[in-house]
């Protein structure tokens, strides 16, 4: 029989091949353990990524398996113990089955259908669709009980490999008709694996607990729609959520996090402060600017304006639509299409609405010949395009399928790349603290497997990047396979006031474009030469900033952007003239205000003012007319900051304001 090597704590020993890791742990004399972080002694054939649509777990990937796997290679083993971080992949993939059979006990095997049922960064989730039945959130508590109930019954977790036909025969008999699907794309000759808990089966290549019983502390969270295999051509199906840890009291922690990121839910806060809304009569993912969203918004643009023009940009405006001529120069109908609308057919020509700004930036280049002595040449365009996103994944402003990019192009020398990528990413990260963004993490986004190029034009585009990065002195981290299409790219990834990561900020080294619009300028040789191209957006976008920056201040914006920075409250009619006179006053002075002259009481207008808000309350009654004074509440500081005159009041706001935009670092001469 063949033998294979285990490396245990230094020691070597050997095992026949395809030995389960519960047996070796048997054999080593190892006690209590879930599973176990394998690392192959040798180099190994290298595997081909899985379907998504196949890998219910990452736990394969990051080499963590449970006691029932056999173990075909030489490798190092590192027991996983119930309480640990590794051990929360296969416990949590362990609820996700648990929750299947509650489902199954509870409506009858029959009638649930079951999809996938994978790990998520801090639970699990069942796509299911139950006959006759749509689940409610008020379900939720009943299949929660029923969890808990195999849980307390403790059944042990066996695996079980089974022939093609096998398998195929027994969820043709179950009526699984989503995992019949899913058995069809598993690859010939790799093996399919089920696990079965009591009488409940699944179609699963692990990994899981020994038993049931050992699962942690849970919480179903809430239910979605998700369209089978992600293509809204496919049925849709009902999408459970899970929450999982080892401890109530991390499970608490975490449900209170959940509580906080409810509570700025942009989508909540938009509604709210009227800053946008969506009509389905419109479209989905289709953004419309309220009054005081858009003049957020103008505010916003006209701040990136400033900024850009002090570091030498352009500004350029470009159409919305292009011939398809262009999209097939681009490149963007070969490796893009399926992220752009459909074409229209006008005048015997073929259009399409603009996925993105770069083709008509380049149009602007080459309107005339270009000199050495003109580069660097930077184009900026607050520029509107339109992305195909599937309705399922469409959420507020953060995923939408109209948008507005703060949209650069760099067009320079190879003298010049490194310069003007460090200067882009010097400015993306200056303008971000003005926003309170101060923690970020670096990717270093590389080739994807849709791309052009050869592989030395990566390597040298790729270094352009990571010479920048390292120049300024910064850390960063690699995003395999996260590029463009068209070349590699640094992504700034902003920490929030909750601790989310979201990404904003891009830089991208692009040398296909370039190459595929034959753009050029004349060298002091007199001859032609090609450029380099730099993609960059400091923001991403104007809705995906919006949306993480509602959250992020939890709908309080800087004082510098809000759109009503300070509301004028008379407590009585007897006040409105004085009230008027100290709102006409600030407006001088620069500052956007609102009077509130309503019949409310002086409670109920601030209590408007305080959903709304607002950053200062100015509260005038018999006192502050007879001194000529005003009362001040900041929202921001949550209480009475006293009594000011109307001058000593403007200082306060002027200071405050420059307090905020402090961040912003002038550029170099």
């Amino acid at each position: 029989m063949e033998k294979i090597k285990v490396l245990f704590k230094g020691q070597e020993y050997e095992f026949p091949k395809g030995i389960t890791i519960g047996e070796i742990f048997e054999k080593l004399n190892i006690k209590g353990a879930i599973g176990a972080v394998v690392k192959p002694l040798e180099e190994t054939k290298e595997e081909k990524p899985k379907e998504e649509l196949l890998s219910d777990s990452k736990a394969s990937e990051s080499g963590i398996y449970d006691v029932h796997t056999p173990l075909t290679y030489s490798a190092e083993i590192k027991p996983i113990y119930k309480g640990s971080k590794e051990g929360l992949e296969i416990m949590r993939h362990t609820l996700a089955h648990i929750l299947a059979q509650a489902l199954s006990e509870i409506y009858g095997r029959k009638n649930v259908h079951l999809g996938i049922g994978p790990t998520t960064e801090n639970g699990f989730f069942y796509d299911v669709e139950v006959e006759g039945v749509h689940l409610k959130e008020e379900d939720l508590p009943k299949i929660e009980e029923k969890m808990r109930e195999i849980v307390k019954r403790d059944l042990p977790i066996e695996r079980i490999e089974l022939s093609r036909e096998e398998a195929k025969k027994l969820f043709s008999e179950l009526g699984e008709k989503y995992k019949l699907q899913i058995i069809d794309r598993i690859p010939e000759g790799e093996p399919i694996t089920i696990y079965k808990q009591g009488d409940f089966v699944d179609l699963c290549r692990g990994p899981h607990l020994p038993s049931t019983g050992k699962a942690g502390e849970f919480k179903l969270s809430h239910i979605a729609g998700a369209y089978w295999m992600g293509r809204s051509d496919q049925p849709m199906l009902q999408r459970i959520y899970g929450v999982a840890f080892w401890t109530k009291k991390d499970l608490k922690n975490y449900l209170n996090f959940l509580e906080e990121v409810k509570k700025r839910d942009h989508r909540k806060l938009g509604k709210e402060l009227e800053f946008f809304t969506i009509d389905q009569n419109i479209g989905a993912g289709l953004i419309l600017w309220l009054p005081r969203g858009a003049l957020y918004r103008k505010l916003l643009e006209d701040f990136l304006r400033d900024e850009h023009y002090k570091r030498g940009y352009q500004f350029v405006y470009t159409p919305h639509v292009g011939k398809s001529v262009l999209w097939e120069t681009s490149g963007h109908l070969e490796f893009y299409k399926e992220n752009m609308f459909p074409p229209m057919e006008m005048d015997n020509e073929t259009y399409y609405v603009k996925p993105m700004n770069c083709p008509f930036h380049i149009a602007i280049y080459k309107s005339k010949v270009r000199s050495y002595k003109e580069l660097p040449l930077r184009f900026f365009e607050l520029g509107t395009v339109y992305r195909y996103e599937l309705s399922g994944v469409l959420h507020g402003l953060l995923r939408v399928r109209g948008f507005t990019q703060d949209d650069a192009h760099i067009i320079c020398t190879e003298e010049q790349v490194n310069d003007e990528i460090k200067g882009a990413l010097q400015f993306a990260l200056d303008i971000l603290k003005v926003f309170g963004f101060d923690e970020y993490k670096i990717y270093i986004s590389t080739r994807p497997e849709k791309s052009v190029g050869s592989d030395r034009q990566w390597e040298v585009a790729t270094n352009a990047l990571i010479k920048a990065v390292e120049d300024l002195g910064l850390d960063y981290e690699y995003d395999e396979g996260g590029g463009a299409f068209y070349g590699p790219k640094i992504d700034i990834k902003v920490k929030d006031a909750i601790g989310r990561f979201w990404q904003l900020s891009t830089i991208q080294f692009d040398f296909n474009l370039p190459e595929r619009f034959d753009m050029t300028y004349i060298g002091p040789d007199n001859k032609p030469h090609r450029p380099y191209m730099v993609h960059r957006a400091v923001l991403g976008s104007i809705e995906r900033f919006t949306g993480v920056l509602l959250e992020h201040t939890a709908g309080l914006l800087p004082l510098w952007i809000a759109p009503t920075q300070v509301v004028v409250l008379p407590i009585a009619d007897r006040h409105n003239e004085y009230a008027k006179k100290v709102a006409e006053t600030l407006k001088r002075e620069g500052f956007r205000v609102e009077i509130d002259l309503s019949e409310e009481s002086l409670g109920a207008k601030i209590r408007k003012a305080e959903l709304l808000k607002i950053p200062y309350m100015v509260v005038v009654g018999d006192k502050e007319m007879e001194n000529n004074t005003v009362s001040v509440r900041g929202k921001k500081e949550g209480k009475n900051l006293g009594t000011m005159t109307v001058d000593e009041f403007v200082e306060f706001l002027k200071k405050r304001i420059e307090e905020e935009k402090g961040n912003v670092v002038e550029p170099k001469k």
